[in-house]
């Protein structure tokens, strides 16, 4: 969300994500011959999921599927389209790495071995602004451990441009000083971080 206040040229974005889903995405099924899951998890509506944030998708397998792939489909947090495949996993969860701000397939490469779900992990790519711009300011409600928060340029796994450490205490915050000149992300500004731990919610200000 970006809010403008009056007579000034600085908005400011809200990130914050709720905890990982590993159905949330697509429940409990098994698979017969390649085939898309069907998408009606809880974060789903009309076929497709949007994330709260843009996030990495995990697959969830019974039994051993280290033999098929599931191809996901959908936009980055740039809203550019992306597909990533991950390969299955032997009766635990496969985590895959890109991040995903909407998700509208995933297809299998063959029959799963036992059921199969679909969901959001916790790896997750805050949007500052996509487009070029100048930060001004974070303000940060700490998560429940002390983890470090990247800011980076372009995407999720773009340039570290600035690196802040968070400390253990969902009821602290933080309003660390940023350079009077801001800190400019001539590509876009990310903020990535683990969902919930790391962080419950940043507002960062930005011109």
């Amino acid at each position: 969300m970006a809010l403008k206040g009056s007579g000034s040229d600085v908005t400011s974005s809200f990130i914050t994500a709720a905890a990982a889903d590993p159905n949330g995405i697509s429940t409990v099924a098994t698979i017969s011959g390649a085939a898309n899951l069907t998408i009606n998890g809880a974060l789903a509506d009309g076929g497709s999921v949007t994330m709260d944030c843009p996030r990495n998708v995990t697959i969830l397998s019974a039994a051993d599927d280290s033999g098929i792939t599931f191809t996901v489909t959908g936009t980055d947090e740039s809203g550019t389209a992306i597909t990533e495949v991950i390969t299955g996993a032997d009766s635990t969860t496969a985590t895959g790495s890109s991040f995903f701000q909407t998700v509208t397939q995933i297809a299998t490469s063959g029959s799963s071995t036992g059921n199969v779900s679909a969901g959001s992990g916790t790896s997750c790519s805050g949007v500052i602004s996509a487009a070029r711009c100048r930060l001004r300011g974070i303000y940060v409600v700490n998560g429940s451990s002390a983890a470090t928060i990247v800011f980076r340029e372009g995407s999720g796994t773009g340039t570290i441009r600035m690196q802040f450490a968070t400390v253990a205490g969902v009821t602290t915050n933080s309003y660390p000083d940023v350079p009077s000149d801001g800190l400019l992300f001539k590509a876009g500004g990310f903020v990535t971080f683990t969902a919930v731990t790391d962080l419950t919610a940043m507002t960062t200000f930005f011109s």
